[in-house]
This record gives structure tokens, C-alpha cells and sequence, in this order.
């Protein structure tokens, strides 16, 4: 089964689930992962829901000594003129509202499931595509097994076939995300606002929890927003509602709340395919596509924190080109390129996705290429568009997005 038949899959059961008000939903490939190797001597292997009480089954938490979102996050910002500028991250002295997140398919651990020790993929992962967040939120990233890089390469004879037996229903995946879920609303929420984030696999997970455990329920009235990203959510044509949610609508406004960010990112010369992993209408419905440059609609210019050198190691994705020609030093993690893409949400036949473009001009010294693809032997693999970097190219307006809902909410709340 593939990633995309996997993020289907699960896409309908969400709705049917959110349609029919059923306590869980079914499992799929993507969350029905097998405890293996070293985590066969954890406890919550035996089935029984891990105690996330424990400080080292999270990557972020407020209290942790050794929080992953505590990181180096300064920026080089590039002008169109090539002149450099150090942006310092600052953290939010006392955030109003709290940002749960579960990260996408990081784990090059050697069975089916990730086990409950992380290593540097997730860590970087936690520092590209949530630790920014500390901006507008306290932040809550736990740890979970997921389906591994190993699994999802095996079919393709990218990789070796993974070690151990799949895992009964039930056991990692979703369980683990509803169990961190629960014990955060249980010991730590007190009837803070909260945002959802999730990319890819993570992004699927966070659908799955809002349909199981949010939508209808009281903790509906805490949700601040949700960015699922790089993961489907389905739509009747023409309408913000209705498809993997029964109630819960798509953001149109900076300041709404309640409501769902989603996309998946291509580059503008290269649509989505016939045989796309994200963005394909099934059933009557359409993918969600929301423009976190410009959520009221049309072309919004992009606000980006790109990684200095390359993407996450072992992710299969290209190196980032020098930033500029002729190439200079940077000395940050991040780097930051004002005015050089610009996105837009584009209906197409079967498909719905954010289209990026690269606002090239022959005087700006930056670069006119941006990495972000998957890449094989044969070269660039257009089925899986720019999603290494759909976080990335729009973290700025996320950020904004959030900052906006977090005071709609504040406000609302009194």
C-alpha cells in the first residue's frame, strides 16, 4: 500500500467517522506500526497505553530540562539586494494559548514502528517545523511509534524490508497520540486555548484525534485552530465543512477561530501528476487547500524560514542551493528570503494544491532554486511535489496566523 493510499484511506475514515460520531476510527497502515527491536523491553509495548506523566516521553514540554524546542532558531535574512541582517528568535515571555504537535515520518529505526527513544531525525524535525511556534504558544510535542522511513521505502526496494511482525490494532500510532492527548488536557491544559499541528503522517494523526476526540465534544470549544499540513482534509466542492469534519470549517481569516489550515505544496512548473501522492478529489469531495500567505484567497507573498544547508538528513529530499551567487557565508541555522516566492491555491481537473513560485529577477543575487523535492535515481519524483518544505515555505504565516487566532481567542475568552 502506498503513502497516498495510506493518507486516503485514512482521509475517509476520519470522515466517516466525524459523520457518524463513532468512538475510533479504523486503523490504517500509517498508524498500525509493530513494537520491535530494543522497544520490545518497553512496557507500553505490551500493549497497555504509555504513561506520558514520564518527561521523556516528550520532546517539548514546558517543564523538561532537556526540551527540544529550546533551540538555536536565528535567521539570516537576505534581501532582494543580497544584504544580510541576523534576526534574533525571541520566545514568548507568557503565552496565552497552548500548540500540540505530532511530526511527520521521521524515524529510520529498523522495524515497522518507531520505538519511544529519539534520536537526531526527530529532533530536527521538532526544530524545522515546530520549535518557531514558541513565538505564540507553550508547546507540548510528544513522542509516539509511528510507521518508520523503513517501512514506507520498503515497497519500493528503496531500503531493506523492515525487522518484526506488524502490531495487533491499537498498539502505537493513534493510541499513543490520544493517550499524550488525554494526559495534556488532564495536567497541564486547564482551559487553555490550544493549536493542533501536524505535517504528513503527523498531519493524518492530528485529523484522526480531532475527529475521535475533539469534534462534538467539549474540548471543541479549546480549539483554537488546527494546521494540518501535508496530510488530506476532504471537502464537499465549494463548501469549508462537511467532509473529514462534519462542523469544524476550513480558515478563511487570520483571526478565525476554530477552524482548519491544510495544504500540500508544488511547484508552480510542476503540478501535481496523474499518479500525485496529495491534492486528488475521491468520492465528491475535494482536497482542502487554504493559502497561508493569503487565507482570504488568491496570490499571497510567502514568509519563509528555510534551513541554511540542505533538508533533514536520510529524508531522500535534495540540497538546498547556495542561498547566494556568488555564494557568501551564513552563520545561522535559518535563513530567510523576503519577496521570493509567492503562493496560490489552484484548482486543476482532479486536483487541489498550493502552487509556489519562485519570483525570479535577474538583479536579485539570491537564488532562483529552491530544494524541497523528493529525489531518486531517475531524478526528481514529481508525485511527491515540495513536501519537505510545506512547513517551511510558510512558517512566517503560520506564525502570523496563529499570533492573529490566539488573540481572537483570548478575546473571546475574556
Amino acid at each position: 500500500m502506498t503513502l497516498a493510499t495510506n493518507l486516503w484511506a485514512m482521509a475517509r475514515a476520519v470522515g466517516r467517522a466525524a459523520r457518524t460520531a463513532a468512538p475510533a476510527v479504523a486503523a490504517t497502515a500509517l498508524a498500525v506500526v509493530a513494537p520491535t527491536g530494543a522497544l520490545a523491553q518497553d512496557p507500553a509495548a505490551s500493549g497497555a497505553a504509555p504513561d506520558y506523566g514520564a518527561a521523556g516521553l516528550w520532546l517539548c514540554r514546558p517543564d523538561l530540562e532537556d526540551n527540544r524546542c529550546k533551540v538555536d532558531l536565528d535567521a539570516t535574512v537576505i534581501a532582494p539586494s543580497g544584504r544580510m541582517t541576523i534576526e534574533r528568535y525571541r520566545p514568548a515571555e507568557d503565552p496565552k494559548i497552548d500548540c500540540f504537535f505530532v511530526y511527520p515520518t521521521v524515524s529510520m529505526d529498523p522495524g515497522w514502528q518507531s520505538d519511544f527513544s529519539p534520536d537526531k531525525m526527530e529532533w530536527d524535525d521538532v526544530r524545522l517545523q515546530f520549535a518557531r511556534f514558541g513565538q505564540v504558544c507553550r508547546q507540548f510535542a510528544p513522542l509516539y511509534r509511528q510507521f518508520t522511513l523503513t517501512a514506507l521505502r520498503a515497497p519500493s526496494g528503496a531500503g531493506p524490508k523492515p525487522v518484526g511482525e506488524r502490531p495487533p490494532p491499537g498498539v502505537g500510532g493513534l493510541a499513543d497520540v490520544v493517550a499524550a492527548w488525554k494526559w495534556y488536557l488532564a495536567h497541564e491544559n486547564q482551559g487553555r486555548g490550544v493549536v493542533l499541528i501536524g505535517h504528513s503522517q503527523g498531519g493524518a494523526m492530528i485529523a484522526r484525534l480531532i475527529a475521535q476526540e475533539i469534534e462534538g465534544k467539549p474540548a471543541q470549544k479549546q480549539l483554537v485552530s488546527a494546521l494540518i499540513l501535508g496530510a488530506p482534509v476532504m471537502v464537499p466542492p465549494g463548501r469549508d465543512e462537511g467532509g473529514t469534519f462534519k462542523s469544524i470549517p476550513l480558515c478563511r481569516r487570520d483571526d478565525q477561530t476554530g477552524c482548519i489550515v491544510s495544504y500540500s505544496t508544488f511547484r508552480d512548473r510542476l503540478p501535481p501528476p496523474a499518479d500525485s501522492r496529495f491534492g486528488r478529489a475521491r468520492d465528491g469531495m475535494r482536497v482542502a487547500c487554504t493559502n497561508p500567505a493569503s487565507l482570504s484567497g488568491g496570490t499571497g507573498v510567502a514568509h519563509s524560514y528555510f534551513l541554511t544547508k540542505g533538508f533533514l538528513n536520510g529524508s531522500g529530499g535534495d540540497a538546498q542551493p547556495d542561498w547566494t551567487y556568488p555564494a557568501r557565508p551564513i552563520s545561522t541555522p535559518f535563513v530567510k528570503t523576503p519577496g521570493l516566492i509567492s503562493t496560490t491555491c489552484v484548482s486543476s481537473g482532479d486536483f487541489d494544491y498550493l502552487s509556489l513560485h519562485v519570483n525570479a529577477d535577474p538583479k536579485d543575487p539570491r537564488t532562483d532554486e529552491l530544494g524541497g523535492q523528493i529525489i531518486r535515481a531517475t531524478g526528481v519524483d514529481p508525485s511527491w511535489g515540495l513536501h519537505l518544505i510545506d512547513v517551511d515555505q510558510a512558517m512566517g504565516d503560520l506564525l502570523r496566523i496563529v499570533a492573529a487566532q490566539a488573540a481572537a481567542y483570548s478575546a473571546k475568552a475574556g
